[in-house]
């Protein structure tokens, strides 16, 4: 079983990345895991509804030309379905069981998804209708992928 974290800009702050090395070594027992940044577009001051577009849409390519065809897509997105942890384990053991030997996680920028992308996920997954910063996100998904192998496995985790 393969994980990838697919993420648009740079993780800057050396707290969450201290975090996320943890959460990967962790995970590192259950599956090899990659995580990929793709770099994030300019958006211009007061930018129009076009040019957010055509960030969005430049910023989805990058996403896209890391995903192969049958990986199995798990998009953030706040519209997206919400589940516990025990739902979320649940959900990628039954991709395990499915033969999915891919799954990508993927966080966008700070504009969201372009249709391109949502339109390539097999799913759409929500933490939460409130918004998060994408690089906090970035440890708090982890944090979870982690979690959802421990329950998976039966195995102890602090609560």
């Amino acid at each position: 079983m393969k994980i990838k974290f697919i993420t648009v800009g740079k993780l800057k702050e050396k707290y969450l990345s201290d975090g996320i090395k943890e959460y990967s070594k962790r995970i590192s027992a259950y599956a090899d895991i990659e995580i990929i940044e793709v770099a994030d577009e300019r958006i211009p001051d007061k930018a129009s509804l076009a040019e957010e577009t055509l960030v969005k849409v430049k910023e989805g390519r990058k996403i896209l030309d890391k995903v192969k065809q049958d990986d199995y897509m798990i998009l953030l997105d706040v519209s997206g379905k919400e589940m516990d942890s025990v739902s979320f384990s649940k959900h990628i053991e039954k991709c395990m069981i499915d033969g999915k030997s891919t799954i990508v996680f993927v966080i966008g920028g700070s504009l969201g998804h372009g249709e391109e992308v949502l339109s390539r996920a097999n799913m759409r997954l929500s933490f939460s209708p409130m918004t998060f910063p994408h690089q906090l996100m970035r440890l708090i998904l982890i944090e979870q992928v982690y979690r959802a192998f421990k329950i998976m496995k039966n195995e102890t985790y602090h609560k």
